[in-house]
Protein backbone atom coordinates (compact mmCIF):
# COMPACT_ATOMS: atom_id res chain seq x y z
CA UNK A 1 0.00 0.00 0.00
CA UNK A 2 1.45 3.61 -1.13
CA UNK A 3 0.39 6.31 1.02
CA UNK A 4 -0.32 9.32 -0.72
CA UNK A 5 1.63 11.99 -0.42
CA UNK A 6 0.33 15.24 1.30
CA UNK A 7 0.97 19.17 1.51
CA UNK A 8 0.18 20.38 5.45
CA UNK A 9 -2.83 22.59 4.24
CA UNK A 10 -4.43 19.59 2.43
CA UNK A 11 -4.16 17.72 5.77
CA UNK A 12 -5.86 21.10 7.38
CA UNK A 13 -8.27 21.40 5.38
CA UNK A 14 -9.46 17.59 6.60
CA UNK A 15 -9.75 18.65 9.88
CA UNK A 16 -12.88 19.82 11.45
CA UNK A 17 -14.30 22.45 14.28
CA UNK A 18 -14.15 20.64 17.34
CA UNK A 19 -11.68 17.23 16.32
CA UNK A 20 -9.67 16.24 18.53
CA UNK A 21 -6.27 15.44 17.46
CA UNK A 22 -3.62 13.12 19.23
CA UNK A 23 0.17 14.22 18.71
CA UNK A 24 3.35 12.48 19.42
CA UNK A 25 6.11 13.37 21.28
CA UNK A 26 6.79 14.31 24.95
CA UNK A 27 8.08 17.79 24.93
CA UNK A 28 9.37 19.34 22.02
CA UNK A 29 10.89 16.33 21.11
CA UNK A 30 9.41 14.01 18.74
CA UNK A 31 6.38 16.29 18.04
CA UNK A 32 5.12 17.20 14.49
CA UNK A 33 5.49 20.32 12.88
CA UNK A 34 4.16 21.21 9.90
CA UNK A 35 0.38 20.20 10.22
CA UNK A 36 0.32 21.99 13.13
CA UNK A 37 1.15 25.03 11.62
CA UNK A 38 -1.30 24.53 8.71
CA UNK A 39 -4.33 24.32 11.01
CA UNK A 40 -3.24 27.51 12.67
CA UNK A 41 -3.50 29.53 9.62
CA UNK A 42 -7.03 27.55 8.41
CA UNK A 43 -8.03 28.64 12.38
CA UNK A 44 -7.49 32.75 11.28
CA UNK A 45 -9.10 32.49 8.07
CA UNK A 46 -12.27 30.81 9.66
CA UNK A 47 -11.75 33.31 12.10
CA UNK A 48 -11.25 35.89 10.02
CA UNK A 49 -14.85 35.04 7.83
CA UNK A 50 -16.61 34.63 11.37
CA UNK A 51 -16.55 31.16 11.34
CA UNK A 52 -16.14 28.97 14.87
CA UNK A 53 -12.31 26.89 14.26
CA UNK A 54 -10.46 25.14 17.47
CA UNK A 55 -9.31 21.93 18.14
CA UNK A 56 -8.67 19.70 20.94
CA UNK A 57 -5.66 18.56 21.43
CA UNK A 58 -4.01 16.17 23.71
CA UNK A 59 0.05 14.85 23.82
CA UNK A 60 2.48 13.05 25.45
CA UNK A 61 3.34 16.79 27.67
CA UNK A 62 4.48 20.22 25.90
CA UNK A 63 5.07 20.68 22.56
CA UNK A 64 6.65 23.37 20.91
CA UNK A 65 6.59 27.02 19.02
CA UNK A 66 5.36 24.72 15.85
CA UNK A 67 2.52 23.12 17.45
CA UNK A 68 1.03 24.96 21.14
CA UNK A 69 2.59 28.14 19.93
CA UNK A 70 1.01 28.68 16.66
CA UNK A 71 -2.03 27.11 17.64
CA UNK A 72 -2.02 29.59 20.47
CA UNK A 73 -1.58 32.23 18.49
CA UNK A 74 -4.50 31.71 16.29
CA UNK A 75 -6.63 31.18 19.19
CA UNK A 76 -7.06 27.66 17.83
CA UNK A 77 -7.49 25.66 21.23
CA UNK A 78 -10.37 24.42 23.08
CA UNK A 79 -9.45 21.25 25.30
CA UNK A 80 -5.41 20.66 26.09
CA UNK A 81 -4.25 18.09 27.92
CA UNK A 82 -1.71 16.86 29.68
CA UNK A 83 1.12 19.70 30.43
CA UNK A 84 2.08 22.74 28.62
CA UNK A 85 4.91 25.20 28.67
CA UNK A 86 4.49 28.11 25.90
CA UNK A 87 3.95 31.27 26.83
CA UNK A 88 1.49 32.09 24.10
CA UNK A 89 -0.61 29.19 25.07
CA UNK A 90 -0.13 29.48 29.12
CA UNK A 91 -1.86 33.00 28.32
CA UNK A 92 -4.91 31.74 26.52
CA UNK A 93 -5.11 29.18 29.47
CA UNK A 94 -5.16 32.35 32.27
CA UNK A 95 -7.43 34.30 29.79
CA UNK A 96 -9.77 30.96 29.76
CA UNK A 97 -9.34 31.04 25.72
CA UNK A 98 -7.95 27.63 26.07
CA UNK A 99 -9.43 24.73 28.23
CA UNK A 100 -6.48 23.35 30.03
CA UNK A 101 -7.13 20.45 32.57
CA UNK A 102 -4.04 19.13 34.56
CA UNK A 103 -3.28 15.55 34.57
CA UNK A 104 -0.23 13.32 35.74
CA UNK A 105 1.68 12.40 33.08
CA UNK A 106 1.12 8.60 33.42
CA UNK A 107 -2.56 8.43 33.39
CA UNK A 108 -3.82 10.06 30.10
CA UNK A 109 -2.87 7.34 27.82
CA UNK A 110 -5.16 5.17 30.14
CA UNK A 111 -7.95 7.75 30.79
CA UNK A 112 -8.29 7.72 27.32
CA UNK A 113 -8.77 3.92 26.73
CA UNK A 114 -11.48 3.90 29.35
CA UNK A 115 -13.18 6.52 27.30
CA UNK A 116 -13.79 9.04 29.71
CA UNK A 117 -12.38 12.07 27.10
CA UNK A 118 -13.86 10.61 23.88
CA UNK A 119 -12.10 9.64 21.04
CA UNK A 120 -9.23 10.79 18.88
CA UNK A 121 -10.25 11.75 15.22
CA UNK A 122 -6.60 12.42 14.17
CA UNK A 123 -3.32 11.27 14.98
CA UNK A 124 -0.41 13.33 13.70
CA UNK A 125 3.15 11.36 14.05
CA UNK A 126 6.79 12.85 13.48
CA UNK A 127 8.72 9.98 12.23
CA UNK A 128 11.79 8.75 10.99
CA UNK A 129 10.24 6.07 8.48
CA UNK A 130 7.00 3.86 8.01
CA UNK A 131 6.44 1.08 5.39
CA UNK A 132 3.61 -0.30 3.66
CA UNK A 133 2.06 -2.20 6.41
CA UNK A 134 2.07 0.51 8.81
CA UNK A 135 5.16 0.00 10.49
CA UNK A 136 6.47 3.49 12.56
CA UNK A 137 10.07 4.30 13.07
CA UNK A 138 9.45 7.26 15.71
CA UNK A 139 11.77 10.14 16.46
CA UNK A 140 13.81 11.06 19.88
CA UNK A 141 10.33 11.02 21.77
CA UNK A 142 7.30 8.70 22.02
CA UNK A 143 4.80 10.20 24.42
CA UNK A 144 1.18 9.00 24.82
CA UNK A 145 1.20 8.48 20.67
CA UNK A 146 0.74 4.68 21.05
CA UNK A 147 -2.82 4.82 22.70
CA UNK A 148 -3.48 7.95 20.33
CA UNK A 149 -2.62 5.93 16.99
CA UNK A 150 -4.57 3.23 17.90
CA UNK A 151 -7.66 4.83 19.07
CA UNK A 152 -7.28 7.58 16.19
CA UNK A 153 -9.86 7.22 12.96
CA UNK A 154 -7.01 8.53 10.86
CA UNK A 155 -3.31 8.85 10.82
CA UNK A 156 -1.06 11.50 9.49
CA UNK A 157 3.02 10.85 9.08
CA UNK A 158 5.31 13.70 8.79
CA UNK A 159 8.10 11.56 7.79
CA UNK A 160 10.92 13.64 8.84
CA UNK A 161 14.19 13.45 7.17
CA UNK A 162 16.07 15.17 9.68
CA UNK A 163 15.53 11.66 12.15
CA UNK A 164 18.40 9.51 11.43
CA UNK A 165 17.28 6.09 10.41
CA UNK A 166 19.90 4.66 12.79
CA UNK A 167 16.98 5.84 15.87
CA UNK A 168 15.73 2.66 14.61
CA UNK A 169 15.89 0.13 18.21
CA UNK A 170 16.00 3.06 20.65
CA UNK A 171 12.10 2.86 21.43
CA UNK A 172 10.87 0.11 23.48
CA UNK A 173 6.45 0.42 22.47
CA UNK A 174 4.30 -1.37 25.02
CA UNK A 175 0.76 -0.79 26.07
CA UNK A 176 -0.37 -2.70 29.43
CA UNK A 177 -3.80 -4.43 29.22
CA UNK A 178 -6.61 -2.52 30.95
CA UNK A 179 -8.52 -3.62 33.84
CA UNK A 180 -9.95 -6.50 34.57
CA UNK A 181 -7.04 -7.71 32.49
CA UNK A 182 -3.78 -5.88 33.54
CA UNK A 183 -0.76 -7.34 34.43
CA UNK A 184 2.50 -6.80 36.08
CA UNK A 185 5.10 -4.51 34.09
CA UNK A 186 7.75 -6.46 33.94
CA UNK A 187 10.72 -3.64 34.55
CA UNK A 188 13.08 -4.85 37.30
CA UNK A 189 16.16 -2.63 35.49
CA UNK A 190 15.75 -0.24 33.75
CA UNK A 191 17.62 -1.19 31.04
CA UNK A 192 14.86 -4.17 30.48
CA UNK A 193 13.17 -4.24 27.25
CA UNK A 194 9.60 -5.24 27.18
CA UNK A 195 8.33 -4.07 23.96
CA UNK A 196 8.61 -3.36 20.00
CA UNK A 197 11.53 -1.14 18.77
CA UNK A 198 8.57 -0.10 16.28
CA UNK A 199 4.92 1.35 16.45
CA UNK A 200 2.65 -1.08 14.66
CA UNK A 201 -0.85 0.52 13.53
CA UNK A 202 -3.23 0.06 10.42
CA UNK A 203 -2.15 0.78 7.66
CA UNK A 204 -5.67 1.53 6.64
CA UNK A 205 -5.99 4.52 9.14
CA UNK A 206 -3.14 6.26 7.42
CA UNK A 207 -4.38 8.81 4.97
CA UNK A 208 -1.05 10.33 3.86
CA UNK A 209 2.61 11.25 4.36
CA UNK A 210 3.46 14.96 4.72
CA UNK A 211 7.24 15.37 4.30
CA UNK A 212 9.37 17.58 6.61
CA UNK A 213 12.88 17.62 7.31
CA UNK A 214 12.06 20.26 10.54
CA UNK A 215 14.32 19.43 13.62
CA UNK A 216 12.80 19.42 17.17
CA UNK A 217 14.27 22.72 18.01
CA UNK A 218 15.08 22.02 21.69
CA UNK A 219 16.35 25.62 23.48
CA UNK A 220 19.15 25.30 25.23
CA UNK A 221 19.20 25.88 28.71
CA UNK A 222 20.86 29.63 30.17
CA UNK A 223 24.35 28.83 31.21
CA UNK A 224 24.18 27.80 35.30
CA UNK A 225 24.18 30.17 37.93
CA UNK A 226 25.66 30.24 41.09
CA UNK A 227 22.52 29.58 42.90
CA UNK A 228 21.83 26.87 40.27
CA UNK A 229 25.48 25.47 41.07
CA UNK A 230 25.10 25.31 44.88
CA UNK A 231 21.17 24.21 44.53
CA UNK A 232 23.06 21.48 42.55
CA UNK A 233 26.38 20.66 44.96
CA UNK A 234 23.51 20.50 48.24
CA UNK A 235 21.57 17.98 46.52
CA UNK A 236 24.87 15.67 45.50
CA UNK A 237 26.03 16.43 48.78
CA UNK A 238 22.36 14.98 50.13
CA UNK A 239 22.70 11.55 48.37
CA UNK A 240 26.23 11.72 49.18
CA UNK A 241 25.65 12.02 52.98
CA UNK A 242 22.76 8.85 52.36
CA UNK A 243 25.23 6.75 50.55
CA UNK A 244 27.88 6.75 53.09
CA UNK A 245 25.50 5.84 55.66
CA UNK A 246 23.59 3.43 54.07
CA UNK A 247 20.15 4.85 53.26
CA UNK A 248 20.93 3.98 49.96
CA UNK A 249 22.18 0.65 48.75
CA UNK A 250 25.87 0.25 47.84
CA UNK A 251 24.68 -0.45 44.49
CA UNK A 252 23.22 3.04 44.24
CA UNK A 253 19.59 3.40 42.62
CA UNK A 254 17.69 4.99 39.53
CA UNK A 255 17.67 8.54 39.69
CA UNK A 256 14.61 10.74 38.31
CA UNK A 257 15.41 14.51 37.37
CA UNK A 258 12.97 16.99 36.41
CA UNK A 259 13.56 19.60 33.30
CA UNK A 260 15.16 23.02 33.43
CA UNK A 261 18.10 24.93 34.80
CA UNK A 262 17.79 23.53 38.17
CA UNK A 263 17.40 19.65 37.52
CA UNK A 264 20.79 20.53 34.85
CA UNK A 265 22.28 21.82 37.63
CA UNK A 266 21.97 18.58 39.88
CA UNK A 267 22.76 16.22 37.11
CA UNK A 268 26.43 18.61 36.70
CA UNK A 269 26.80 18.59 40.17
CA UNK A 270 26.42 14.58 40.04
CA UNK A 271 28.50 14.55 37.34
CA UNK A 272 31.49 15.34 39.59
CA UNK A 273 30.17 13.74 43.09
CA UNK A 274 32.73 10.68 41.99
CA UNK A 275 31.80 9.14 45.94
CA UNK A 276 28.61 8.12 44.14
CA UNK A 277 28.97 5.22 41.49
CA UNK A 278 27.98 5.09 38.13
CA UNK A 279 24.36 5.28 37.96
CA UNK A 280 21.34 4.56 35.92
CA UNK A 281 18.16 6.70 35.14
CA UNK A 282 14.55 5.66 35.23
CA UNK A 283 12.87 9.51 34.43
CA UNK A 284 10.77 11.15 31.74
CA UNK A 285 13.20 13.19 30.06
CA UNK A 286 17.28 13.64 29.62
CA UNK A 287 18.69 16.22 28.70
CA UNK A 288 22.27 17.74 27.50
CA UNK A 289 23.30 17.15 30.79
CA UNK A 290 22.81 13.51 31.03
CA UNK A 291 24.22 13.13 27.19
CA UNK A 292 27.73 14.55 28.99
CA UNK A 293 27.15 12.18 31.87
CA UNK A 294 27.28 9.00 29.95
CA UNK A 295 30.45 10.04 27.65
CA UNK A 296 31.84 10.75 31.03
CA UNK A 297 30.73 6.97 32.29
CA UNK A 298 28.66 8.94 35.12
CA UNK A 299 25.35 7.84 33.38
CA UNK A 300 25.21 4.07 32.44
CA UNK A 301 22.09 3.46 31.47
CA UNK A 302 18.71 6.10 31.09
CA UNK A 303 14.88 4.88 30.20
CA UNK A 304 12.91 7.86 29.12
CA UNK A 305 9.95 9.03 27.21
CA UNK A 306 11.97 11.39 25.46
CA UNK A 307 15.81 12.83 25.06
CA UNK A 308 15.36 16.21 24.88
CA UNK A 309 18.04 17.93 23.71
CA UNK A 310 19.19 20.18 21.73
CA UNK A 311 19.71 20.13 18.09
CA UNK A 312 23.23 20.14 18.40
CA UNK A 313 23.71 17.33 21.08
CA UNK A 314 21.06 15.42 18.93
CA UNK A 315 23.76 16.01 15.94
CA UNK A 316 26.57 14.32 18.49
CA UNK A 317 24.17 11.22 19.16
CA UNK A 318 23.46 10.79 16.18
CA UNK A 319 27.58 10.93 14.73
CA UNK A 320 28.33 8.47 17.65
CA UNK A 321 24.95 6.48 17.27
CA UNK A 322 26.70 2.75 18.27
CA UNK A 323 28.14 4.04 21.54
CA UNK A 324 24.38 5.16 22.76
CA UNK A 325 22.45 2.52 21.33
CA UNK A 326 22.57 0.18 24.31
CA UNK A 327 22.41 3.36 26.44
CA UNK A 328 19.02 4.68 25.87
CA UNK A 329 15.62 3.02 25.72
CA UNK A 330 12.41 5.56 24.42
CA UNK A 331 9.33 4.46 25.96
CA UNK A 332 5.68 5.71 26.23
CA UNK A 333 4.68 8.31 29.24
CA UNK A 334 2.36 5.22 30.65
CA UNK A 335 5.60 3.45 31.12
CA UNK A 336 8.13 6.27 31.88
CA UNK A 337 5.87 7.42 34.45
CA UNK A 338 4.35 4.20 35.97
CA UNK A 339 3.86 4.13 39.50
CA UNK A 340 4.29 0.47 39.70
CA UNK A 341 7.87 0.27 38.27
CA UNK A 342 8.83 3.64 39.71
CA UNK A 343 8.37 1.99 43.18
CA UNK A 344 10.27 -1.32 42.58
CA UNK A 345 12.83 0.30 41.00
CA UNK A 346 13.20 2.70 44.44
CA UNK A 347 13.68 5.97 42.37
CA UNK A 348 15.21 8.65 43.71
CA UNK A 349 13.09 11.72 42.45
CA UNK A 350 14.57 15.04 41.89
CA UNK A 351 12.00 17.41 41.00
CA UNK A 352 11.45 21.48 41.02
CA UNK A 353 8.92 23.47 43.21
CA UNK A 354 7.73 26.91 42.50
CA UNK A 355 7.23 27.40 46.14
CA UNK A 356 7.05 25.68 48.93
CA UNK A 357 5.62 25.82 52.38
CA UNK A 358 7.03 25.45 55.83
CA UNK A 359 5.41 22.07 56.40
CA UNK A 360 6.34 20.78 53.22
CA UNK A 361 3.83 21.21 50.99
CA UNK A 362 4.96 22.19 47.46
CA UNK A 363 3.26 23.80 44.25
CA UNK A 364 4.58 23.14 41.27
CA UNK A 365 2.28 24.87 38.96
CA UNK A 366 0.18 28.11 39.59
CA UNK A 367 2.15 31.35 40.27
CA UNK A 368 0.71 32.86 43.53
CA UNK A 369 -2.23 30.89 43.72
CA UNK A 370 -3.90 31.52 40.44
CA UNK A 371 -1.91 31.37 37.24
CA UNK A 372 -0.90 28.34 35.23
CA UNK A 373 2.29 28.42 34.72
CA UNK A 374 3.39 24.61 33.02
CA UNK A 375 1.13 22.09 34.74
CA UNK A 376 2.27 19.18 36.88
CA UNK A 377 3.95 16.74 34.57
CA UNK A 378 5.51 13.89 35.67
CA UNK A 379 6.52 15.19 39.18
CA UNK A 380 3.26 13.71 40.76
CA UNK A 381 3.56 10.38 39.17
CA UNK A 382 7.63 10.00 40.88
CA UNK A 383 7.27 12.10 43.79
CA UNK A 384 4.22 10.01 45.38
CA UNK A 385 6.12 6.40 44.42
CA UNK A 386 9.97 7.47 45.11
CA UNK A 387 12.76 5.55 47.37
CA UNK A 388 13.40 9.26 47.98
CA UNK A 389 10.73 12.59 46.98
CA UNK A 390 13.21 15.39 46.76
CA UNK A 391 12.40 18.90 45.98
CA UNK A 392 14.64 21.53 44.94
CA UNK A 393 14.01 25.88 44.10
CA UNK A 394 15.86 28.86 44.77
CA UNK A 395 14.77 30.67 47.99
CA UNK A 396 13.60 33.47 46.31
CA UNK A 397 12.39 34.98 43.23
CA UNK A 398 12.58 38.37 41.54
CA UNK A 399 15.52 39.41 42.98
CA UNK A 400 14.78 38.58 46.16
CA UNK A 401 11.01 40.21 46.24
CA UNK A 402 9.67 36.72 46.15
CA UNK A 403 10.39 33.98 48.62
CA UNK A 404 10.03 30.44 47.98
CA UNK A 405 9.51 29.69 50.95
CA UNK A 406 5.71 30.75 52.65
CA UNK A 407 3.88 29.54 55.25
CA UNK A 408 0.88 28.13 53.26
CA UNK A 409 1.42 27.17 49.52
CA UNK A 410 -1.19 28.95 47.62
CA UNK A 411 -1.94 25.72 45.53
CA UNK A 412 -1.07 22.23 46.63
CA UNK A 413 0.09 19.66 43.79
CA UNK A 414 2.37 17.76 46.31
CA UNK A 415 1.32 17.47 50.01
CA UNK A 416 3.74 16.54 52.61
CA UNK A 417 3.00 12.84 52.56
CA UNK A 418 4.76 13.26 49.18
CA UNK A 419 8.13 15.05 50.02
CA UNK A 420 10.86 13.80 52.10
CA UNK A 421 13.13 16.37 51.39
CA UNK A 422 13.33 19.98 50.39
CA UNK A 423 16.84 21.77 48.79
CA UNK A 424 17.19 25.25 48.21
CA UNK A 425 20.73 27.12 47.69
CA UNK A 426 20.53 27.71 51.51
CA UNK A 427 20.77 23.89 52.61
CA UNK A 428 18.99 20.98 53.44
CA UNK A 429 15.60 20.10 55.18
CA UNK A 430 15.35 16.54 55.44
CA UNK A 431 11.51 15.93 56.68
CA UNK A 432 11.52 12.21 57.27
CA UNK A 433 10.41 11.23 60.99
CA UNK A 434 9.36 14.70 61.58
CA UNK A 435 5.97 16.22 63.21
CA UNK A 436 4.69 19.14 61.31
CA UNK A 437 6.42 21.49 63.71
CA UNK A 438 9.54 20.00 63.24
CA UNK A 439 9.30 19.93 59.14
CA UNK A 440 8.80 23.91 59.93
CA UNK A 441 11.72 24.79 61.94
CA UNK A 442 13.83 22.48 59.36
CA UNK A 443 12.89 23.92 56.65
CA UNK A 444 12.73 27.61 57.68
CA UNK A 445 16.23 27.20 59.61
CA UNK A 446 17.91 25.45 56.25
CA UNK A 447 15.94 26.07 53.36
CA UNK A 448 14.63 30.04 53.63
CA UNK A 449 16.35 32.48 52.85
CA UNK A 450 17.63 34.88 56.27
CA UNK A 451 15.48 37.83 54.84
CA UNK A 452 12.53 35.87 55.06
CA UNK A 453 13.57 33.62 58.33
CA UNK A 454 12.33 35.68 60.74
CA UNK A 455 8.83 36.62 59.52
CA UNK A 456 8.56 32.50 59.01
CA UNK A 457 9.48 32.47 62.68
CA UNK A 458 6.88 34.61 63.81
CA UNK A 459 4.25 33.02 61.46
CA UNK A 460 5.23 29.54 62.86
CA UNK A 461 4.87 30.98 66.80
CA UNK A 462 1.65 32.53 66.45
CA UNK A 463 -0.05 29.35 65.41
CA UNK A 464 -1.69 26.60 67.23
CA UNK A 465 -2.29 22.91 66.94
CA UNK A 466 -1.02 19.61 65.71
CA UNK A 467 -0.31 21.96 62.36
CA UNK A 468 0.42 25.40 63.48
CA UNK A 469 -1.17 27.45 61.03
CA UNK A 470 -2.96 30.84 61.55
CA UNK A 471 -5.48 31.16 58.72
CA UNK A 472 -5.98 34.75 58.87
CA UNK A 473 -2.32 35.09 58.16
CA UNK A 474 -1.46 31.99 56.22
CA UNK A 475 -0.82 33.81 52.83
CA UNK A 476 -0.31 37.55 54.56
CA UNK A 477 2.99 37.02 52.48
CA UNK A 478 1.27 36.51 49.15
CA UNK A 479 -0.98 39.43 49.58
CA UNK A 480 1.83 41.99 50.27
CA UNK A 481 3.44 41.08 47.71
CA UNK A 482 -0.12 41.42 45.60
CA UNK A 483 -0.44 44.51 47.01
CA UNK A 484 3.07 46.11 46.87
CA UNK A 485 4.94 44.00 44.62
CA UNK A 486 7.31 42.52 47.78
CA UNK A 487 6.21 39.79 50.46
CA UNK A 488 8.32 41.39 53.46
CA UNK A 489 6.51 42.39 55.83
CA UNK A 490 7.07 43.97 59.77
CA UNK A 491 4.71 41.60 61.28
CA UNK A 492 1.77 39.26 60.95
CA UNK A 493 -0.13 40.82 63.29
CA UNK A 494 -2.54 43.19 61.59
CA UNK A 495 -4.28 39.55 59.58
CA UNK A 496 -4.51 38.37 63.43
Amino acid sequence: MAFPVLTPQEVAELIKDQDTLGLSGFTASGTPKLVTEALAAKAEREHAAGRPFKVNVYTGASTQEHADGALARANALDRRSPYQNTPDLRKRINSHDAHYFDMHISELAQTLRYGELGGIDFAIIDAASVDDKGNIVLGSGVGNIPTLARMAKKIVIELNSSISPEIEGFHDIYIPLDPPYRREIPIYKPSDRIGDTILRVDPSKIIGIVKSDVTDGVKKFSELDDISKRIGANVAGFLISQYRSGGIPKEFLPLQSGVGNVANAVLFGLADATEIPPFEMYTEVIQDAVIHLMERERCKFASTCAMTITDDAMRHVYDNIEFFRNKVLLRPSEISNNPEVIRRLGVIAMNTALEADIFGNVNSTHVLGTKMMNGIGGSGDFARNAYISIFSCPSVAKGGLISAIVPMVAHVDHSEHSVDVIITEQGVADLRGKDPVQRAEAIIENCAHPDYRPMLREYLRLGMGQTPHTLRAAFAMHETFNAQGDMHLTDFGKYL
